[in-house]
């Protein structure tokens, strides 16, 4: 119990992402139960030592010595509370709330720790049955390892190829049929060089509802020529949804002949762009692009999955990277026949689990001789490889939350400030950036937070980090995984929620703007920031 309370109190402190009463009341539970478990490990370890125990009064004597602080611990968590979630609201500008609820939060903790306790009981009560079945032919612990370890396999199985399975399967059918809904407000478009056009190689309805969303709500050339004050073209953008083909590299290759009949190829900038795992892609990050090259722009996408980024991630982990890899080769392929004089400048792009799968796409011996202009990946999720490489070897004295890497000519990280170096940092021939807030529970969850404190939590702290978070044993890591969760509902800017002011500043530092001044820039910043608010009002 006393363990139980320690955790507890410890799930009540402040991570990267506020917490209503429900979730905080079911990690708070969740965190109990754990400690309650490791407690009555460690009991049952004692007692298997055969360690000698105190007499028993003294041994109620130490109990109550024990436990009464650990209580009175987790009552003054639960009354600060209330402040600690206030102090991740104030780095992020959201209002106070007035309370901690602390009854809810109680009430919550208890019923999910009861279940907890429930499954757990459950579990020991199948390992003694199958241990008891084994001791008419092994020896008794021979036979107590064994059950266990037919038990795990039972769960494991049962879990794995019955629950799992049937619960993906539902998922995926029912986002299936959400992503086939056809939006009333978004029309079919009637232009022929636009994706879904009657004339297009991909029908309307094979665009799927994220698809469909990319392809009508862009900036038209005479809206970005209107607020530029400078002639404008029409940017290109090609999509393939799920349903358009059977296999990836169909999708790639009809990707590919949509991209040249839309004439793609003929705009100065091209970027293959790898989106989330329900095929949506960022509007935010699009419309900065566009604007930024003056409608002079075309990209290409090609969908992977039905299932959120988080789902998708676990259900269908190769799915993303196969379509990501295939939808570059084609484009890449093709891209390196054109003369170089007059091939566009290739980029590639994504966001969260289009990152990492964005960063797999494309083989670092295979553009050594003929290689692209660079890539901007924002929220990459804390398991994409080149991004972890390029944090763990940063250079020293530079922040976990906004590395510098090297002398900063190939890659360099932003967050809301803007580049962890000068602007005016000479680059090389490839430029990637890194987009990533310091909030960001996607980016930085590590299961080794259970056992270590990150980098991220040291001196000196992200701009939009608690100054009251704290690290606890297997507590922060049970946290942060919560926190990965609900890491959308932070307002724009923060947690996974990239604004587009931050996604023009990305996109100048990748693509080498140096037609825009600095007062046109703060300009379309508050455009598109604008803009955004105003889809937000109307619920879009």
């Amino acid at each position: 119990m006393a363990l139980g309370m320690l955790f507890f109190a410890a799930a009540l402190t402040p991570t990267l992402v506020p917490r209503t009463d429900l979730t905080q009341g079911v990690l708070a539970g969740a965190c109990f139960a754990i400690g309650y478990s490791l407690g009555v490990a460690l009991r049952w370890l004692w007692k298997y030592l055969e360690i000698p125990e105190l007499p028993p009064r003294p041994r109620l004597l130490s109990k109550a010595i024990i436990l009464v602080p650990c209580l009175g611990l987790a009552v003054v968590a639960l009354w600060r509370s209330g402040a600690w979630q206030n102090s991740i609201r104030a780095v992020m500008g959201m209002p106070a709330v007035d309370g901690a609820h602390p009854l809810n939060v109680c009430a919550l903790a208890i019923c999910t720790f009861i279940v907890v306790l429930a499954l757990a009981r459950l579990v020991a009560w199948l390992v003694r049955a199958i241990a008891g079945a084994l001791r008419r032919y092994i020896p008794r612990r021979l036979a107590n390892i064994a059950g266990a370890a037919v038990a795990v396999l039972l769960i494991w199985l049962l879990v794995s190829d019955v629950a799992i399975r049937a619960i993906f399967g539902a998922l995926d059918s029912s986002f299936a049929k959400f992503d086939a809904l056809m939006e009333p407000e978004r029309q079919q478009p009637s232009e022929p060089s636009r994706t879904g056009s009657p004339a297009s190689l991909v029908r309307w309805d094979e665009l799927g509802r994220a698809g469909r969303e990319f392809i009508a709500d862009g900036p038209a050339a005479a809206e970005i020529g209107t607020f530029t004050g400078r002639p404008a073209q029409q940017p290109v953008r090609v999509y393939v949804g799920l349903g358009a083909a059977d296999s990836a590299q169909a999708r790639a290759k009809l990707a590919l002949e949509e991209l040249k009949r839309a004439g793609g190829f003929s705009k100065s900038t091209l970027v293959v762009i790898t989106p989330t795992g329900t095929g949506w892609i960022d509007p935010a990050s699009m419309d900065a692009l566009e604007y930024l090259c003056r409608g002079d722009v075309a990209s290409v996408a090609a969908q992977y999955s039905y299932l959120s980024s988080p789902l998708s991630l676990l259900a269908q982990p190769e799915y993303g990277a196969e379509t990501a890899r295939a939808l570059f080769l084609e484009i890449y392929g093709y891209w390196t026949t054109l003369p170089k004089q007059w091939r566009p400048r290739l980029y590639l792009h994504g966001l969260s689990l289009g990152a990492m799968n964005s960063e797999r796409s494309a083989g670092l011996f295979e553009i050594f001789g003929d290689p692209i202009s660079g890539a901007l990946w924002s929220g990459p999720p804390f398991e994409s490889r080149i991004w972890r490489s390029v944090s763990d070897t940063r250079n020293n004295g530079s922040p976990q939350w906004l590395p510098i890497f090297r002398n900063s000519s190939l890659v360099r990280f932003m967050n809301q400030s803007g580049p962890a170096v000068a602007p005016d940092t000479p680059w090389g021939p490839l430029r990637i950036v890194y987009l990533q807030y310091a909030s960001d529970p996607i980016v930085f969850f590590d299961y080794r937070d259970a056992y270590r404190q990150p980098d991220w939590m040291k001196a000196p702290r992200g701009p939009d980090v608690s100054p009251q978070l704290s690290w606890y044993p297997v507590v922060t890591m049970l946290q942060l995984g919560l926190d990965m969760a609900v890491a959308t509902t932070t307002p724009i800017g923060y947690g996974h929620v990239y604004a587009p002011q931050d996604y023009v500043e990305a996109w100048s530092a990748v693509l080498g703007v140096k037609d825009w001044s600095r007062q046109d820039l703060a300009a379309l910043k508050t455009h598109l920031a604008s803009k955004v608010a105003a889809q937000a009002d109307r619920g879009g």
